[in-house]
Formats: C-alpha cells, sequence, structure tokens
C-alpha cells in the first residue's frame, strides 16, 4: 500500500469518526436516552423526510435499473472530454458495481434523513446536488475523467451537518471534532480525490446556513418548506 493511498484512508476515517459522532448527536436531539443506533433508525419516523425518501428510493431504482441494463453505467457516467451533463448524470450510476451501490446506499439511507430533519427539504436536496455536481464536475476536468456515484453528493451532506455543528452544536468537544471533516476535505482535494470537493462545497453550504439562520426545528413541528 502506498503513500498516497494511505493518506486518503486517513482522510476517510477522518471524516466517518467524526461524522458518524455529529449524526448519533443531531439524531438523538430531544431523545437522550435512546441508543445512537435506534436514534438514527428514528430519524425515519413520521412526518417521513421527504427528499431523502425520493433519494433512497431513486438510487435503489436505478441499482435495479443498472444491475438489468449494464451498458446504463456507460451511458451516464463520466467519461474522458464527455458532455457537460455527465457530471449530473454520473450521480445516478455506481461504477464500480454491487459493493458501490450497497455501501453508498447503506450511507444514504443514514445520512439523508438525518440532513433533511436539520436542514429541512429543499436545503437539503442544494446541498446533495451542489456538492455532487461540483465534484463530478472536477473529476471530469482531470481528476478522474471515467466513473460514477453519489458518494461525493452523500459527503457533501456529512460536510455540511459538520460545519453546521461546528458553529452551533451543543457539545464543545464534539463541535472541536467536527472541524477535522473540512480538514480531510481539504486533505483529499491536494490528493486530488473527487470526495474534498463534495466534502468542502458541502461545509462551505452549511456554514452558510448556520450563519443564515437559526436551526430549523424537527421535521415532526417544523413548517412545509
Amino acid at each position: 500500500m502506498d503513500m498516497h493511498t494511505v493518506s486518503v484512508y486517513g482522510c476517510a476515517a477522518a471524516v466517518v469518526v467524526p461524522g458518524i459522532q455529529v449524526l448519533a448527536a443531531l439524531a438523538a436531539e430531544g431523545q437522550e436516552r435512546t441508543p445512537p443506533p435506534l436514534a438514527l433508525l428514528r430519524a425515519w419516523r413520521r412526518p417521513v423526510p421527504r427528499v431523502a425518501s425520493v433519494l433512497v428510493a431513486a438510487m435503489v431504482l436505478l441499482g435495479v435499473v443498472q444491475t438489468v441494463v449494464p451498458a446504463t453505467v456507460e451511458a451516464l457516467e463520466r467519461e474522458p472530454h464527455g458532455p457537460w451533463w455527465r457530471a449530473v448524470t454520473a450521480l445516478a450510476v455506481q461504477s464500480s458495481g454491487w459493493f458501490q451501490l450497497l455501501l453508498n446506499l447503506a450511507a444514504l439511507v443514514v445520512v439523508a434523513p438525518v440532513a433533511e430533519r436539520q436542514f429541512g427539504a429543499w436545503r437539503t436536496g442544494l446541498v446533495f446536488a451542489a456538492s455532487g455536481v461540483a465534484a463530478q464536475s472536477v473529476s471530469m476536468a482531470g481528476w478522474s475523467p471515467r466513473g460514477g456515484g453519489d458518494s461525493v453528493a452523500i459527503c457533501g451532506l456529512v460536510g455540511a451537518l459538520a460545519a453546521w455543528y461546528a458553529v452551533r452544536g451543543g457539545t464543545t468537544a464534539l463541535r472541536w471534532a467536527a472541524l477535522a471533516v473540512p480538514a480531510a476535505g481539504l486533505g483529499l482535494c491536494l490528493l486530488t480525490n473527487n470526495h474534498g470537493v463534495g466534502l468542502l462545497v458541502g461545509c462551505a453550504l452549511g456554514l452558510g446556513i448556520a450563519l443564515a439562520a437559526p436551526a430549523r426545528p424537527p421535521l415532526a413541528t417544523a413548517r412545509p418548506v
């Protein structure tokens, strides 16, 4: 294993460890006695997060489509000197197959409902789309011209939640730990890994949300957006 790979895994750990803690802390707000796994599961309670539901359903459907019709991946993924719209469609396919599909789907199921309950529906969709398309665009420009997947957009949601928590979170130690996420994003960018772009765009949007307005009330009591 070379130093580049070790550095990428190190940055990934710097995202995953505090990211899971932030997710658990946000999911458990108002239900402090609930174990973190159950709190994350209850993020899907009624009213069911709309954007999160659409994202998960779309990923499942597209996963079935690319499995039944493998040519779908080649038709939608990034390609060298490809048209601009592939920066969007590359989010719809998982070019590394079932392992990538299942891993990203599991991450989306955990992250998306927490993000929507924290930010609301349209902000969650904005963070997902903006961070994902930005990362795919940079990849098409030369970092990784071929491939596809929505992990970069999921990283954007994690980055947004981490940045929000660093500014408005309730636990001082975790607020400091959350700063490891943008730091890891910068490190991944220096390693020309597109997940770093997704993280930094998400962090920027999460910071903007945190500074522009107070935290949204829980989705169960929030007005429709």
